[in-house]
């Protein structure tokens, strides 16, 4: 499956992307994508033959619970709708809480990083499997960049990711901007990564802007494409000639002449880094299984490689055909056995007590790094803030200048527990309940905006003691 040179699909640059030349394909985030009708933009790209790959941010497939049914059924029918050719998710887990560790549901608001052990290796797999059985295409999941690494892990990104796919057949979509942001915050090497993930397996590649602060880098998506990611981009094309590789741009748009600028750079970084024409492989050659040199051993005894084929055939990063003739979405020689339920409580035990850390103010996990930690926490209201000014931009256009602190404030002391839609009524109801805004014109505002979206009134005195004590569940 060739996908060519692409670019992410945004309603604020539809239009530069329709006027962009040389795109081969766009991806666009599912979930702001409604389930049954697509923006005109992409009904006009399809029209012209330009392929469009949905992409989930919230599946949450790294998470202790399996996924959610409907969230899947909703990606499910994203891909038909768009006859997409895969869909793609993350590596990263999004929320925590809940039936499985006996406390209230928290929601990351963003990506958080999968401790790379063997426990969570076996329920990421678990879960992966579920979310291929309910997809009508292929699979490919991403890598994610991250601010924090967990204590105690057991395999290194590339192991964790060569294990993943030997186990479950899914495709990697490997993102360089995240492989660098690693390497400076967590000191992770990106070749050494790439040398050891199967590159068989990519189905494509992510290049992104960013920026360094204080010496921590943050994948933002809101600046160019700097050299140094280029340059991860030139380690990967130089063992593997990806099928697509496509530029992220989230906030912050430029002008479409620098988005064509920046395609071009990508263009001229490939075609530097290509072998040459006798050193390059076969493309029409069949992919080879992925050898696996990291099998899991035995809890008991020390930690060694064992050959892979102790665990029986491999599965092959090609999908396999489905007993109705469709492609499927990956190879499973066998059926695993279900992951032992305590394997699934640790692995919710240990997320949530992150990310109740990380927003709710409870103690630090053992063995994590503090001063990370609080740059993730400030890194996760901060993305709260933004987003939520995105869905409702009316809040910070009523609030003026004092939108982000009262946001922050608020955030500092109500874990989001939904949606962001969700969160921005229950901003707009803390705002309100704590007398504000100052600006009477602006109360009014914010009143009838709430009364519009949630009720018709404010809540009373009741209802606000009740969610005051369900607060106070979370840790405030």
């Amino acid at each position: 499956m060739e996908l060519g040179i692409g670019i992410g699909w945004r309603p604020e640059i539809a239009a530069e992307v329709e006027s962009l030349g040389g795109i081969d394909w766009v991806e666009a985030v599912a979930e702001n994508l409604c389930a049954d009708h697509l923006p005109d933009s992409l009904v006009r790209l399809r029209e012209r033959g330009v392929t469009v790959v949905p992409h989930g941010v919230a599946l949450g497939l790294g998470g202790a619970d399996r996924p959610d049914p409907d969230r899947l059924a909703g990606l499910a029918a994203r891909a038909e709708l768009l006859g997409a050719p895969l869909v793609t998710e993350h590596i990263a887990f999004v929320r925590a809480g809940g039936p499985l560790t006996a406390s209230p549901r928290l929601e990351a608001g963003h990506l958080l990083p999968v401790p790379r052990t063997w426990d969570a290796l076996e329920v990421l797999c678990e879960n992966v499997r579920i979310a291929q059985d309910s997809l009508p295409v292929p699979l490919a999941l991403e890598n994610i960049a991250a601010l924090i690494t967990w204590p105690g892990e057991e395999l290194t990104e590339g192991q964790f990711l060569a294990e993943l796919v030997e186990r479950t057949g899914v495709r990697l979509l490997i993102d360089v901007a995240n492989l660098h942001t690693n390497h400076v915050n967590l000191g992770q090497d990106p070749a050494k990564a790439l040398d050891e993930l199967p590159v068989e397996a990519i189905a494509y590649v992510h290049v992104a802007g960013g920026v360094e602060k204080n010496g921590v880098w943050h994948d933002t998506h809101a600046h160019p494409v700097s050299e140094p990611v280029l340059e991860v981009l030139a380690e990967l094309r130089s063992r593997v000639d990806p099928p697509g590789v496509l530029l992220e741009r989230d906030d912050a748009f430029p002008p479409g002449a620098e988005l064509a600028g920046e395609l071009d750079a990508i263009r001229a970084t490939l075609r530097k880094a290509a072998p040459s024409a006798d050193a390059e492989p076969d493309r029409a050659a069949p992919r080879k299984a992925v050898p696996s040199a990291y099998a899991e051993p035995d809890r008991a005894a020390p930690r060694k490689a064992v050959p892979s084929a102790a665990r029986g055939p491999l599965s092959s990063p090609d999908p396999a055909p489905a007993s109705d003739g469709s492609a499927g979405t990956g190879v499973r020689t066998t059926a695993p056995a279900p992951v032992p339920a305590g394997t699934r409580d640790r692995t919710a035990v240990a997320q949530t007590a992150l990310l109740s850390a990380l927003v709710a103010g409870t103690p630090a996990p053992e063995g994590f790094d503090h001063r990370r930690l609080r740059v993730q926490s400030r890194a996760l209201a901060a993305k709260r803030a933004d987003v939520v000014a995105k869905v409702a931009p009316e809040l910070p256009e009523i609030l003026g200048d004092g939108y982000r602190a009262a946001f922050l404030a608020y955030a500092g002391s109500r874990p989001m527990s939904g949606g962001y839609r969700r969160d921005a009524l229950d901003f707009a109801e803390h705002v309100l309940i704590a007398g504000g805004p100052a600006d009477p014109v602006a109360r009014r505002r914010l009143t009838y905006w709430w009364q519009d979206r949630s009720g018709a009134r404010p809540p009373r005195r009741t209802t606000r003691l009740v969610r005051a004590a369900r607060a106070v569940l979370v840790g405030k």
